[in-house]
């Protein structure tokens, strides 16, 4: 006989109440309760239902020895999707892809099911929000039509999963896990019960078969990931799929990988035929042909493995009110709060007659702390309305006592630099005999009062 619960389960934390209230007291969220009624099968799961292996008394153990056959990388094609999961999707892994609605995640793996599909990996996109000639029509705009790619608009998980063992495919997507329901649960799709049912019951899947499960998720108001923490958990990968709509690249970053790093990021553009690889992410996040005003500074980044050079922002306008404005686009404004009180304490400037805006070029966004110089100098550049120089680059960890931080893979940050015409850098005065360089002028900044020296002795003048 089936068993029935019922319980008041928050829609952002998942977290269950035996009462309604207004408030979750897990997460503190505003009437984001819902009642909900569990009814499980007398069999158990869909995935027990469907499982096709006989029951037995005992549980089978394995020896600890790797077997390569078991995790062999499928690898895209697609060289920027392939850099983020670390070298290709592993088989019988779970990926969750989420990102916000229209930004690109439904094109990004049509064209990544075409290549898999076009290198002979058995694959299958179900769809749950769009009907098979919509995704047809897509993939037609796309230039995949003539993919090998076995397409199905189906949002029950029972009939999923049983035309997955009927395809027997390596690679599954799943578009999205938001649309589908269980026959096992008695909620509405999209609530948090069916989501971490199904996303349950699918990772089982994936275990069992050694099928590749790539999941879509919708995202909340604050970014996240629709439905509660414990999806992500269940899964192999969480990545996301960001950018602005103003901009026309995207950003790829992985949050969670457990067969890969979780600081590369891969970069596309969206463009009318749909997205396409960017070779050199440093052309879309710097003004190339333009001098740079003051106020601006290039940062030399490092994400993951990819040097980055990026063109920090930052403005000075007398405040009108009592307590200046701080605001930071693609920054921690935390730690632009803590880089203003190191000018001031340690050089003697002073920002409390002026609102501070500083904001990362192209919408990147940016938490390696080697940053800190560059923003520094943007900073000062925009209070003194003095320029650091046209081809100047910069990198650097500002420590609280003022001193210059040495940051990690220099050599790398220069080397990129160099290649895209930039003449000088600005890096902490220890990095100098850690690296040998001879394709471009490095000059040691000590503490962050030489940076301002050097600023204010410049000659360029905005």
């Amino acid at each position: 006989m089936a068993r029935t619960d019922t319980a008041y389960v928050c829609q952002t934390c998942g977290a269950a109440q035996p009462k309604w209230a207004g408030k979750c007291d897990a997460c503190g969220g505003w009437n984001t309760l819902q009642e909900e009624t569990a009814r499980t099968a007398p069999g158990g799961s869909i995935a027990a239902v469907a499982s096709d292996r006989r029951k037995s008394g005992s549980t089978a153990f394995t020896d600890l020895r790797a077997d390569t056959e078991r995790t062999e990388r499928l690898v895209t094609g697609l060289e920027e999707l392939d850099r983020v999961t670390g070298g290709g999707f592993v088989e019988g892994s779970a990926l969750l892809v989420g990102g916000d609605p229209g930004i690109g995640k439904s094109t990004l793996l049509l064209q990544a099911a075409a290549a898999l599909a076009r290198r002979g990996v058995p694959t299958v996109y179900v769809t749950g929000e769009e009907s098979e000639a919509q995704v047809q029509a897509r993939a037609a705009r796309l230039g995949v039509a003539d993919a090998p790619v076995r397409l199905a608009a189906e949002t029950d998980l029972r009939a999923i999963l049983r035309a997955f063992r009927a395809e027997a495919p390596k690679v599954a997507i799943i578009d999205s896990i938001q649309t589908l329901w269980s026959d096992a649960i008695e909620a509405a799709p999209g609530t948090v019960t069916q989501v971490r049912a199904c996303a349950h019951d699918l990772a089982r899947f994936a275990k069992k078969s050694g099928c590749t499960v790539v999941l879509v998720g919708h995202v909340t108001k604050d970014g996240q990931i629709a439905g509660p923490r414990v999806v992500e958990h269940l899964v192999d990968a969480v990545l996301y799929f960001e950018g602005e709509r103003g901009h026309q690249f995207r950003l790829l970053r992985a949050v969670k990988n457990r067969f890969g790093p979780t600081d590369e990021i891969g970069v596309f553009e969206m463009a009318e035929s749909g997205l396409r690889e960017v070779a050199n992410p440093s052309s879309l996040f710097l003004d190339e042909g333009a001098a740079r005003a003051a106020g601006t500074a290039v940062f030399a980044g490092v994400e993951g493995s990819r040097p980055i050079l990026v063109e920090i922002q930052a403005l000075a306008a007398p405040s009108t009110f009592g307590t200046p404005r701080r605001s930071a686009v693609g920054w921690d404004g935390a730690r632009l709060a803590m880089l203003i009180a190191v000018l001031e304490t340690r050089c003697g400037l002073s920002f409390a007659h002026h609102d501070i805006y500083l904001g990362v070029a192209g919408g990147l966004k940016i938490t390696d702390p080697a940053a800190d110089l560059a923003v520094a100098a943007a900073l000062v550049s925009a209070l003194t309305d003095r320029t650091l120089g046209d081809r100047v680059v910069a990198f650097g960890e500002i420590a609280l006592s003022g001193q210059v931080r040495p940051a990690g893979r220099a050599e790398a940050r220069l080397r990129e630099a160099a290649r895209l015409g930039f003449r000088e850098a600005l890096c902490p005065v220890r990095t100098l005999g850690m690296v040998e360089n001879s394709f471009m002028v490095v000059e040691g900044m000590g503490t962050v009062q030489a940076l301002v020296e050097r600023i204010t002795a410049g000659s360029g003048q905005g």
